[in-house]
């Protein structure tokens, strides 16, 4: 089996910065394609960025990308999204999601394991 867990959300200004971390355990040899999707209140979980294994590819959703830049450190079976110039409508619980397939995924159901999410709240 294979656990995520992420850390490092929290409240910030609209135009700050915040730096997401997942961190993988187990059986990571079956990880090879990571990804963060987010669930705002009264909205389905959506996908915010992807990439592959060797963290030489990348896709991010459209209202991110320039904003948000997506990272691993393979060795460390740990991933990254670093969020910049965030906007209240960023607000959201994050989920880090691991995948046995390699590329970069974008759909939920491409993803086998995942966390239990970390609040990030931007206030205007």
């Amino acid at each position: 089996q294979v656990q995520v867990v992420e850390s490092g959300g929290g409240l910030v200004q609209s135009g700050g910065s915040l730096r997401l971390s997942c961190a993988a355990s187990g059986l990571t040899n079956n990880i090879n394609s990571m990804g963060w999707f987010r669930q705002a209140p009264g909205k389905e979980r959506e996908f915010v960025a992807g990439i592959n294994r060797s963290g030489n590819t990348q896709a991010y959703e459209d209202s991110v990308t320039g904003r948000f830049t997506i990272s691993r450190e393979y060795a460390k079976n740990t991933l990254y999204l670093q969020m910049n110039r965030l906007k209240p409508e960023d607000t959201a619980v994050y989920y880090c999601a691991a995948a046995g397939r390699n590329g970069v995924r974008t759909h939920e159901d491409e993803y086998e394991y995942w966390g239990q999410g970390t609040q990030v709240t931007v206030s205007s």
